[in-house]
């Protein structure tokens, strides 16, 4: 190889060499050299990868506000001198606070690797589970009766979770159906990725996104670190040219390093002491010399060290096998090089069996040198068990806004509009520092002598210091000679208003450019919540915030396309973990034994092959879309809480939003069919009701009727027990009434036998009585009495009846 200032072209060797001379050092070399003259080859004094260089590295000190302040100088100097100008020259940190926003967003969003399995085995196991949950569905009935009589669950689930429909049932097999090889895959991807501090990785792969437009990562694995997941610098990469932003298509990669020389003889122990001194003289200066271009300033001058190309090249290796009959008729194959070429007569025994595939080869050149230090086929390739023709990369590469090679970055769309403002920023402060405060105007005539009418002078230290105290100032019009003053006013106020036009004319450009770095990068005042609009409702910053999120979108699908590709490359090297790796143990101990013992099963039997993708956590604005539906839903009566909880933790939005469609129906359903259910107990009810009450009336009937029966029956039997009573009554009257008419008639004969002997009685009384009073009246008369009372007190006797004689 000639020096750097005439490099030939040189180019990449023929790709259908054979396969021993691909695994030649000579051509591990050819292709080496042409990697260099690709990138290294000064073309009018421009060296591709020195010019990446130069780019990523001025888009990082963007990035970080320490940029080179060169260009500003040179914008404000006049023929190059800057010494009138005492500024401060420090960059305005505006660039970084626009990538913090994007890098650290993307940071906070939570994924999960997801595993799923897709050999055969897997897929009949899963085949099998789906269609016993079918049988379970279409015969729960009978299920349920069969568990009842012995007394056991007959499902395979629990039996308010069989689905009731298909819907149900895709729902049920993506968030309840989980094999256990996909579990455990999960946790040693996850394991691998975490032993790896991974998720610092990746946030500097989202910042190299941001900041340059292309992340690279690398997989690698080796018997004592096991699987290895390393971030690659897009300075030191170097690739094969390719429009395709996931470089897919690229056929050899690079990454340049400076190594010390001691590695050297940990990659190819054969090399003498001679030759290692001769490396570090050649190689140390190499990275050096060419460095020192667009501030990207490197002094390593030490002649320990060794700028070293690790490269790979895809290429295709043909695998070739002797198919030979055996004495007993059978065929034995036996393997042989691509160079096997069996005679085409009839009479041969044997024939040739081939295939292609793709392969990497892996070497380390000395750039500077012809010295190619490694070069072999790469042990431990990624291949998919579904095509193994098919291998994977072991870099890992995104650009999403490329095209024909130029890539484009948030950064790199800021800079104009972050050096206006740089700019804005300096003449701000050389306005500022021509500014010069309001002073005053002294017309030392006006003030120096002023007669004020009364004998008494208005000295000019007087005037000054009323003027400097009050504000106010004496003068006169007229001179002592009677004369017009033109100084008539000695003191006048002096403003300079010239700076604060100018002021506000550069805060309004820098106020522009400002809006304008929002506008080009999609970062608008609501996803950094800097100046949000007063007047906006809360609806539209959220909205606004959305659509910011969407200008960035594609930063996030490269960092997710990154990690899935590694995940997936993991998945494949995780049975070279438990066959080669040391930290075995310390793998078994983070996945969990039992699980470890099912991945085993990749390793020895090759049974089982998976899907990887992932699962983006939602964000703030998914996750509040889905609580409203949640919430309007609970309010409404459609989903229970228990239902609620289970839809929110679901995190896959569209998943979980089609779980809460199912268990909305589910509950439509079983409210249905309870309302149905309640409808048929009313009904019956109502109709025992019915039939209660009309039992009642013919009870409380037939009751009335037996009650009139007994009534009248116990009419009839007081009637009776009357009659005989009153007959009884009757007879006793009869008899007592006869004893009294007979007493009454004793009585009567009684009184009228005494009546008559009282008469008589009366009428003997009566006759002796008058027989007294005659023989008293007889003596009265002959004795010449006085008259007798017979009914007084007079002696005499006298009276009616005793005249008379009435009885």
């Amino acid at each position: 190889m000639q020096g750097s200032s005439g490099r030939y072209v040189i180019g990449f060797p023929n790709q259908l060499a054979s396969d021993a001379e691909k695994a030649s050092k000579e051509y591990g070399l050819m292709v080496g050299r042409a990697i260099e003259s690709e990138w290294f080859r000064r073309d009018g004094g421009q060296s591709r990868f020195y010019n990446n260089r130069d780019t990523y590295h001025k888009l990082r000190t963007y990035a970080m506000g320490d940029q080179s302040v060169r260009k500003y100088k040179d914008e404000l100097a006049i023929n190059g001198d800057i010494s009138y100008l005492n500024l401060d020259w420090t960059p305005v940190p505006i660039i970084p606070k626009f990538v913090d926003i994007v890098v650290n967003g993307i940071s906070n969003r939570l994924f999960d690797v997801k595993a799923e399995a897709i050999d055969p085995i897997s897929s009949n196991k899963k085949a099998m589970y789906k269609n016993r949950i079918q049988t379970e569905m279409r015969n729960k009935e009978d299920f349920e009766e069969i568990g009842a009589l012995l007394g056991k669950n007959m499902f395979s689930v629990q039996p308010d979770m069989i689905p009731e429909t298909e819907d149900e049932l895709d729902i049920h097999m993506k968030i309840d159906y989980k094999d256990d090889i996909e579990i455990a895959e999960e946790k040693a991807i996850t394991s691998i990725l975490r032993h790896n501090n991974y998720e610092y990785t990746k946030k500097r792969l989202d910042e190299d996104s941001a900041v340059l437009g292309i992340s690279a990562s690398k997989h690698t694995f080796n018997t004592h670190d096991g699987i290895k997941i390393e971030y690659v610098d897009p300075s030191d990469l170097v690739h094969s040219p390719t429009d395709d932003p996931h470089f897919e298509d690229c056929y050899y990669f690079g990454e340049v390093k400076n190594v010390n020389i001691t590695e050297l003889k940990k990659i190819d122990p054969k090399l003498t002491k001679e030759e290692i001194d001769e490396i570090g003289k050649s190689s140390s200066k190499f990275d050096s010399y060419q460095g020192t271009r667009g501030g990207y300033q490197t002094d390593n001058f030490d002649l320990n060290t060794a700028t070293l190309l690790y490269f790979c090249y895809k290429t295709d290796k043909n695998i070739v096998y002797k198919k030979k009959k055996n004495s007993y008729g059978g065929d034995k194959v036996l393997r042989k090089d691509d160079q096997f070429n069996p005679p085409k007569s009839e009479q041969a025994r044997f024939e040739k069996l081939s295939k292609k595939i793709d392969v990497w080869y892996e070497g380390v050149l000395v750039l500077g040198t012809n010295k190619i230090l490694k070069w072999e086929l790469m042990k431990n390739m990624v291949r998919p068990k579904s095509s193994m023709q098919k291998v994977f990369a072991p870099f890992v590469v995104s650009a999403p806004k490329m095209y024909k090679g130029q890539i484009d970055s948030l950064v790199k769309r800021m800079i104009p509009f972050a050096d206006q403002i740089q700019l804005l920023h300096l003449k701000l402060q050389q306005v500022a520092a021509k500014m010069i405060p309001d002073g005053v105007f002294i017309d030392l005539d006006g003030i120096s002598s002023i007669n004020l009418g009364n004998g008494n002078t208005y000295s000019p230290q007087e005037a000054l210091n009323m003027y400097f105290q009050t504000g106010s100032v004496l003068g006169r019009s007229f001179t002592e000679e009677g004369e017009f003053n033109s100084g008539k006013i000695p003191v006048q106020e002096l403003t300079s208003s010239g700076a604060n036009s100018k002021i506000s004319s550069l805060i309004n450009m820098y106020n522009y450019n400002l809006n304008m770095l929002r506008g080009v990068t999609g970062l608008n005042e609501a996803r950094d919540g800097s100046m949000p609009d007063s007047n906006a409702l809360v609806g539209v910053q959220k909205l606004a915030a959305l659509n910011s999120n969407t200008a960035t979108r594609h930063i996030l699908k490269s960092g997710l396309f990154i990690t899935e590709r590694l995940a997936e490359c993991v998945a494949y090297r995780i049975s070279d973990v438990l066959e080669y790796s040391d930290m075995k143990d310390d793998f078994i101990k983070n996945i969990g034994k039992y699980s470890v013992d099912i991945l085993e099963e990749i390793k020895e039997l090759h049974l089982h092959d998976f899907g990887i993708f992932i699962e983006m956590h939602p964000d703030e604005e998914e996750k509040q879309m889905l609580e409203q539906n949640i919430q309007t839903s609970l309010s409404a009566g459609k989903i229970d809480i228990d239902d609620a909880i289970d839809i929110r933790n679901v995190k896959n939005v569209k998943i979980a939003s089609q779980l809460l469609k199912v268990r909305k129906r589910r509950k439509e359903k079983l409210d249905n069919k309870r309302q149905q259910e309640n409808i048929a107990l009313q009904a019956e009810a109502n109709q025992q009701a019915a039939l209660t009450a009309e039992q009642g009336k013919q009870q409380t009937a037939l009751a009335k009727m037996e009650a009139e029966a007994k009534i009248k029956q116990l009419e009839a039997e007081l009637e009776m027990q009357r009659m005989q009573q009153e007959f009884i009554l009757k007879s006793e009257l009869i008899k007592l009434q006869k004893g009294i008419e007979g007493q009454i008639k004793g009585n009567e004969i009684m009184m009228q036998k005494e009546k008559e002997e009282y008469k008589e009685d009366r009428k003997d009384k009566r006759t002796a009585k008058q027989a007294t009073q005659q023989s008293k009246l007889i003596q009265q008369r002959q004795q010449d009495l006085d008259p007798i009372d017979f009914d007084g007190q007079d002696s005499l006797g006298s009276g009616l009846e005793g005249i008379v004689g009435i009885d």
